[in-house]
């Protein structure tokens, strides 16, 4: 007499475990209507989603019997092992742990040579002996591993496999006539493992505990290889510094202060105007070192910064810190009275809030987008006319003097003892 055999998830995967039983036996398809349909199966295949594992499991339990097993196929191991556990606890259900190696693409010419992974569980010897044969006779490869075993090897197997392949379709990974053996090999990488759903991807990825630590070896791995082709040096005889701000800014008055604290003698600057764009320049093998504000003694840290350094990784190298005073600054040919608006970085408002507020109420404050956000960007704007010309410069000294500017006040910091400190940085 032929078993009854119940699958649970009739999603892609299901239909693959439809074609390999049909033959051998009576099938019943458990949706979310027919939950109760378990009851006349004697095994029960999960070819649910990982994330939906327990949910499902929890509410078939009250339909188990004693003489149920329970199988799964879950990509991963450790954790319907713990479901089961759980779930199953003080109960003579039999549940076993399995994991087809194989897809709906892998196996549509047949399951001959393709791997199984096993392990016996709470099946009895005699339940696990049966698949075992069974899956042989298909045709199968199986592999008896623990739980834990399977799921380290997966990491580093099946869940490399489905990130290379995310990888590729995020990079727009393309065809082209010129393709290598290795090239389309790739290309078959990415299409079988996009097949799949995102769902899976993620699950894969979260819920075997090992595939963390995979992702940050493989991060690791990539890093050295793409600092490898960098220069060590961006040009021979000079070292180039990249700044979070423009010329005469006081990005540039730190690091003129830290060259010749350190007796450096031949550097050039680049000015970048954003610690975004410092640390564009520093991943690119632009420059050789970066140099950004990170914290002010009245305005506190700078945000800017903050929000540009979480997306890369870099060494900090050494830090400066300079005293800063702030003068405001407006065209010759304007008068004060036609001034509308004073222009600078956040972080400089933050530091003269106070004072500002008590001598210049009437007056707008704004900061620029992007680039502008630095104010000896917006200071060179206001020389070539492309920003307001009843803007007034609230910033270092010096810019008056590059742009020609008449100082109408100064040392408007709150604190009289400003300082910023500001950080030297190179690619990790």
């Amino acid at each position: 007499m032929r078993k009854t055999v119940a699958i649970v998830g009739y999603g892609r995967f299901g239909r693959v475990l439809e074609r390999l039983l049909k033959d051998d036996f009576s099938l019943i398809i458990v949706t979310r209507e027919n939950p109760k349909e378990i009851q006349k199966a004697e095994v029960v295949f999960y070819a649910v989603p990982i994330s939906s594992f327990e949910k499902v499991l929890k509410s078939h339990q009250k339909y188990f019997k004693d003489n149920h097993l329970l199988i799964d196929v879950l990509s991963v191991k450790v954790y319907p092992k713990k479901v089961f556990e759980k779930i199953l606890k003080g109960k003579k259900t039999q549940a076993m742990l399995t994991h087809p190696m194989f897809g709906p693409d892998s196996s549509k010419n047949g399951f001959l040579g393709l791997p199984i992974v096993l392990n016996q569980f709470k099946a009895s010897s005699k339940n696990y002996q049966f698949w075992k044969d069974f899956f042989q006779k298909k045709g199968l490869r199986v592999v008896e591993l623990k739980a834990e075993e399977h799921d380290k090897m997966a990491a580093y197997s099946q869940g490399v496999t489905h990130f290379i392949g995310r990888l590729l379709q995020k990079f727009n990974f393309k065809k082209t006539p010129i393709d290598t053996l290795g090239a389309r090999k790739l290309q078959e990488v990415m299409e079988q493992t996009c097949n799949d759903t995102w769902q899976l991807f993620f699950d894969l990825q979260t819920f075997n505990p090992y595939t963390k630590t995979m992702r940050l070896k493989l991060s690791k791995a990539y890093d050295f290889l793409f600092n490898k082709l960098l220069p060590k040096r961006v040009h021979k005889k000079y070292l180039i510094f990249g700044i979070q701000g423009g010329r005469g800014s006081f990005n540039e008055e730190a690091l003129l202060t830290y060259v010749k604290e350190k007796n450096i003698k031949n550097y050039k600057i680049r000015y970048l105007y954003t610690t975004k764009n410092v640390f564009k320049a520093l991943y690119k093998g632009e420059i050789d070192y970066g140099v950004f504000a990170i914290v002010n003694s009245k305005g506190g840290i700078v945000d800017e910064s903050i929000e540009a350094m979480v997306n890369y990784k870099f060494r900090v190298v050494d830090k400066v810190t300079i005293f800063i005073r702030h003068f405001l600054m407006k065209k010759k040919e304007i008068s004060f009275s036609q001034i509308s608006q004073i222009m600078a970085h956040p972080q400089v408002f933050a530091q003269c809030q106070n004072n500002l507020r008590k001598k210049y109420p009437h007056l707008k404050l704004i900061s620029g987008k992007n680039e502008m956000i630095d104010t000896a960007k917006a200071a060179k704007a206001l020389s070539q006319g492309k920003i307001e010309k009843t803007t007034a410069i609230l910033g270092p000294k010096i810019l008056s003097e590059i742009y020609d500017f008449e100082i109408v006040d100064f040392d408007l910091q709150d604190d009289k003892e400003n300082k910023t400190t500001f950080l030297i940085v190179q690619r990790r």
